[in-house]
């Protein structure tokens, strides 16, 4: 019988959670904006605020699962457009786009839903995209030990089109290889073309 292997992922703590202090906060914060919350429409708004983002900032648990690699299988598993949320460190402003994840399998393969996990896992806190990026493949290439790990993350910033330079429909691309992904350009090329990347 084949050995299951589960290790169960616990988010990170986060100690000092206040949901009335954040609520507080939210309060003082849209009325030094200007915006009154007396009216019934925006009455709750500074719950809800704090409570949206305590939810944006804290990663479910979940099973890692993996299944030993019996047939030897040594070609790449990709999922691609993985739904991808997390909110910019800079401006806590969100951004949202896709995430392609592959690996080549070493002695385990890992159960497919895990690596949408692993991906929320990670976005689900304030980040850059290019150090989720690269925390993905790092965790899975720890975890799973496999011959190779890609990751590109397509998304848009809406620091960048909401405000600032107001770049409406521009999207940002990161991508990190590890491994066999990174020293061999017919692997890395085969990974992108899966991707529908350019390179």
């Amino acid at each position: 019988m084949a050995e299951v292997r589960s290790l169960r992922v616990i988010a990170e703590p986060r100690d000092g959670v206040d949901l009335a202090a954040a609520e507080r906060a939210a309060g003082q914060f849209l009325e030094a904006l200007g915006i009154s919350t007396d009216s019934e429409s925006l009455r709750e708004t500074p719950a809800r605020m704090a409570k949206a983002y305590a939810e944006l900032f804290t990663p479910r648990p979940f099973d890692l699962t993996t299944f030993p690699n019996e047939e030897g299988y040594d070609e790449l598993v990709l999922a691609r457009a993985i739904p991808v949320r997390s909110v910019c460190e800079h401006h806590l402003l969100p951004f949202a786009g896709v995430a392609h994840v592959g690996y080549l399998p070493g002695d385990r393969i890992l159960g497919l839903s895990k690596l949408a996990r692993v991906v929320e896992h990670f976005a689900r806190r304030p980040q850059v995209q290019e150090r989720l990026t690269k925390q993905v493949a790092d965790w899975l290439a720890d975890r799973l030990r496999p011959a190779g790990v890609g990751v590109v993350i397509e998304a848009e910033h809406t620091c960048m089109t909401l405000r600032g330079v107001l770049a409406v429909g521009s999207t940002t691309v990161t991508s990190t290889l590890l491994g066999i992904l990174r020293k061999d350009a017919r692997s890395r090329q085969e990974f992108f073309a899966l991707t529908g990347t350019r390179t």
